[in-house]
C-alpha cells in the first residue's frame, strides 16, 4: 500500500534528512511521498531534487504552504484546514490555476490562524476552535489537556473578531 512517511521534527525530535528520504524513497517502492513540516525550503529542494518530480512533498507546516508550492510541492497536510477548509483549498487551487495574487492573498488571511492554531500543542487548538463553533463537543484524550484559560480566552477573541463564532 502506498503511503506518506511523516517528517514532524517538533513531534519526534528526529529530522528525516533528505538523503534519508531518498533511500526510503529508492528502497520502499510504497513511499510516495513525504509531509514535510520542518519549515526547511532548503530541505524540501533537496528532497524533490534527490527524489525526483512523481515523489509527493506534501507541506506539514501551514505556515509554509505556498512557499513549499513554489519549489514543487503537491499540497498540504493542514491543521487550519480543519477550521477554514475552503480557504486553504482556495489557496491551493489557485496557486495551481496559476492566480499567484489570490494564492497570495489568502496566504496572508491565513498566517494568523495558523499562529493561533499552535499557540498550544496541536490539535488542542484546532479541537477547541471547531468546539467554539459549534461543529464539534470538546473531546481531549491524555496527554492532550484543555488550553490554559490565559490561551482559550486569546482564541475565543481572535475567532469571534474573524465572525467565526
Amino acid at each position: 500500500m502506498p503511503f506518506i512517511v511523516y517528517n514532524v521534527p517538533g513531534r519526534t525530535g528526529v529530522n528525516l534528512l533528505p538523503a534519508t528520504v531518498a533511500r526510503l524513497n529508492k528502497d520502499i517502492k510504497d513511499v510516495i511521498g513525504i509531509k514535510e513540516a520542518t519549515g526547511d525550503l532548503n530541505q524540501v529542494s533537496q528532497v524533490l531534487e534527490y527524489c525526483g518530480p512523481d515523489f509527493q512533498v506534501l507541506s506539514g507546516d501551514d505556515f509554509t504552504v505556498l512557499p513549499l508550492l513554489s519549489v514543487g510541492g503537491c499540497g498540504v497536510i493542514s491543521v487550519v484546514s480543519n477550521i477554514l477548509p475552503d480557504k486553504m483549498s482556495g489557496m491551493c487551487a489557485a496557486w495551481f490555476a496559476g492566480d499567484l495574487p489570490t494564492a497570495q492573498k489568502l496566504h496572508f488571511e491565513l498566517a494568523p490562524f495558523s499562529r493561533m492554531m499552535f499557540l498550544e500543542t496541536n490539535p488542542i487548538p484546532a479541537k477547541t476552535s471547531l468546539a467554539l463553533m459549534g461543529r464539534i463537543k470538546l473531546e481531549l484524550r491524555l496527554p492532550l489537556v484543555p488550553m490554559s484559560p490565559a490561551n482559550a480566552e486569546s482564541l475565543r477573541a481572535f475567532l469571534a473578531g474573524k465572525g467565526l463564532i
